[in-house]
């Protein structure tokens, strides 16, 4: 698999789409730490770490308002064959502050609100909203 993170964002889109209430991919740090600010931006109930046959597993639970997601489009941005990074006063606001854009910043993944308050930039990873 060459892009990991848009294999996340296609099986979460998958599970919304179907109205399923967990869903289950390979453990990374990195994944898991998208997936927790998800948890915190309100956009899953929550995520946990599992172990199976050996093997971990990042168990997300999604998060449905009278019937319909809590996210209602994903977008991968920067992808392995054209990455693209943004300054501190470069980010995106998503739907006009509606959605939030995930950075890989030298502080970590952080939100775009986050990332705006620590005056960094970084790899722009995916838009939610």
């Amino acid at each position: 698999m060459t892009d990991p993170i848009a294999d996340m964002l296609t099986r979460l889109r998958n599970a919304t789409e179907a109205r399923k209430s967990t869903l289950s991919i390979p453990y990374s740090k990195l994944k898991s730490e998208i997936a927790q600010i998800l948890k915190k931006e309100g956009y899953i109930k929550d995520s946990n770490l599992e172990t199976v046959d050996g093997h971990q597993h990042i168990t997300i639970q999604t998060k449905f308002i009278n019937k319909t997601s809590a996210i209602s489009g994903l977008k991968r941005v920067s992808r392995p064959g054209l990455r693209r990074y943004v300054g501190s006063g470069e980010i995106p606001r998503v739907l006009g502050g509606m959605g939030i854009a995930i950075l890989s910043t030298s502080r970590g993944i952080l939100s775009g609100h986050e990332a705006r308050k620590q005056n960094v930039g970084g790899e722009l990873l995916a838009y939610i909203w």
